[in-house]
C-alpha cells in the first residue's frame, strides 16, 4: 500500500462520514476510477441530520436545496496546483427511499459517461509531493479556481452540490497518483493523521 497523503478537512461545520476506507476497502465497493480509498462527507445540521424526512420523502425526489449542506463552502484540503476543473454539470434532485432505488438502477449510464459522469463538478489539486486530490460533487457554477492556479490549504474552492453520481448533497474526496484519472492508481488518505469511520460526525472547529 502506498504511503497515505495527509489532508485537512475541506470544510467547516458538522459533516457525517460515509463510505470510509477505515471500514472497508474498496470503500465504495469498486476500484473503478481509482476510488478504492475514496471517502464521502455529508453535511448535517446541529442535530446530526440532513433534510427532515417528510411524508413524500420515501416516494418522490426532493429538491437539493432542501438539504442543509447544499451550497456550503468547500475548501482546499492541501496546498498545490489546480490541474483540472469541471463546473458545468447540473445539480439534480436528491433521492431517498424508493427514488434512491430507481436512481441506483440508472448508475450504468453515469459510469458509461466516464469520470465526469460520476464526479460531477470537481476540482483536482496536484500536491508538491506528487499525489493529486479530487474534490467532487460541487454545486454548478460555484467553482472559484482555474487550472494552473496555485491554492493554499483552506482556500475557497466552491460549494457543496449534488452533481454527478450523488443521492444527496455531499463531498467526495479521493487521492490518486496521476492527474489523468483513467490512468491513475488510488492513494490512501488521512485527515490530521487519522481516518474517521462510517457514522462519525466530523467538525474541524469542534
Amino acid at each position: 500500500m502506498p504511503e497515505p497523503v495527509d489532508l485537512a478537512y475541506p470544510f467547516q461545520g458538522r459533516w457525517l462520514t460515509q463510505n470510509s476506507p477505515a471500514d472497508r476497502v474498496p470503500s465504495h465497493g469498486t476500484t473503478l476510477f481509482a476510488t478504492a480509498y475514496a471517502i464521502d462527507f455529508v453535511p448535517v445540521d446541529a442535530t446530526g441530520r440532513t433534510a427532515p424526512v417528510r411524508v413524500g420523502t420515501l416516494l418522490r425526489p426532493e429538491p437539493a436545496d432542501r438539504f442543509p449542506g447544499f451550497g456550503r463552502p468547500l475548501l482546499a484540503p492541501a496546498s498545490g496546483t489546480v490541474v483540472a476543473v469541471h463546473d458545468r454539470a447540473p445539480d439534480h434532485d436528491a433521492f431517498r427511499g424508493l427514488p434512491s432505488v430507481r436512481y441506483a438502477l440508472t448508475q450504468r449510464r453515469r459510469v458509461d459517461a466516464g469520470w465526469e459522469g460520476l464526479a460531477g463538478n470537481h476540482v483536482l489539486i496536484e500536491l508538491p509531493e506528487g499525489p493529486v486530490v479530487a474534490i467532487c460533487h460541487l454545486q454548478r457554477g460555484s467553482v472559484l479556481v482555474t487550472p494552473g492556479q496555485q491554492v493554499a490549504i483552506g482556500e475557497a474552492l466552491g460549494r457543496c452540490g449534488n452533481s454527478g453520481n450523488s443521492t444527496e448533497p455531499h463531498v467526495h474526496l479521493q487521492a490518486i497518483d496521476h492527474p489523468d484519472v483513467r490512468r491513475a492508481a488510488p492513494v490512501p488518505l488521512t485527515f490530521a493523521g487519522r481516518l474517521p469511520r462510517n457514522g462519525e460526525i466530523v467538525d474541524p472547529e469542534g
